[in-house]
């Protein structure tokens, strides 16, 4: 369990969801008049979960002008009670959903990082995770704790700050792979470099050419295991990133074929978690 109990969205943006949500208001709460009743709800997990966004979910209820104690921090695994909130049925009722459905969605990414990690330490590999940049645009932030939430790192934060070089760069040099590694590592001395390759006669150039990590795209276990053991033979030992397709199914048959590091996109895709929300007068 790793607790990630720091927001990862300021009020400002906490503060823009409300309003996407009631720009002009809650109509049907102003109709019925009921705005000014105090009242009382919980978050509860209706099977076990990984947890994450309980602590945004909470400050949504804060700026709707409630109270909120956050019971699972983000990252806790349970199947109780998340959060509860206090306050006016106008209050309540204006952060409700969106609260909701934001703990469901990224609890369901932490979930399905959970799952790839647990299902490797089930069988006795330590093999990391990472995922990839391909979150929903606009999500980084939630996203990124969802993914430390399931115990996973980040591949890699944006193109800023790592040297990933694809096919689609190498389209433009014009000079050999060991002059492409050299010229990187000089200017960037500080950073890893990332060569990601097809098959394995550019997996062969480039680590001859002197790439630390190699992410394999696309390859399968049986494609990994016989590469590691060619590069083995000709004594080098590359990072074998495995990159493209991994999810929890096959994660362990990519350990065992002798990954290093496991990159994946599956968790953005999990189904969101149950969330029962209930109201109290």
């Amino acid at each position: 369990m790793i607790v990630v109990a720091e927001r990862a969205l300021p009020d400002e943006a906490l503060a823009r969801l409300l309003t996407e949500d009631a720009p002009y208001g809650d109509l049907t709460t102003d109709q019925l008049g009921i705005g000014d009743r105090p009242a009382a709800l919980t978050f509860t997990a209706r099977a076990a979960m990984t947890v994450c966004g309980s602590e945004e979910a909470a400050r949504l209820f804060e700026l709707a002008g409630a109270r909120a104690k956050v019971v699972a921090p983000s990252g806790t695994a349970t199947d109780g009670t998340l959060l509860s909130a206090e306050g006016s049925a106008a209050a309540l009722h204006r952060a409700w959903k969106t609260a909701q459905v934001l703990v469901e969605l990224y609890s369901g990414i932490a979930g399905g990082v959970a799952a790839i990690v647990e299902s490797l330490r089930d069988a006795g590999f330590d093999t990391p995770l990472a995922c990839t940049r391909k979150h929903f645009p606009g999500t980084k932030a939630m996203a990124i704790k969802a993914v430390r939430c399931g115990g996973a790192a980040m591949h890699r934060l944006g193109l800023s700050e790592t040297l990933l070089l694809f096919h689609e760069h190498r389209l433009f040099l014009d000079e050999t792979p060991a002059a492409t590694v050299v010229r990187l590592r000089t200017r960037q001395p500080e950073r890893n470099l990332v060569v990601e390759v097809s098959d394995e006669a550019e997996a062969l150039a480039w680590a001859e050419a002197g790439a630390p990590v190699l992410q394999l795209e696309r390859f399968d276990p049986e494609r990994v295991r016989r590469l590691k053991s060619v590069l083995a033979a000709k004594g080098l030992a590359p990072l074998l990133a495995i990159a493209g397709g991994v999810k929890v199914g096959n994660a362990v048959a990519y350990a065992g074929a002798g990954a290093g590091l496991l990159v994946s996109s599956a968790p953005y895709h999990a189904g969101p978690k149950d969330v029962k929300v209930t109201f109290s007068t």
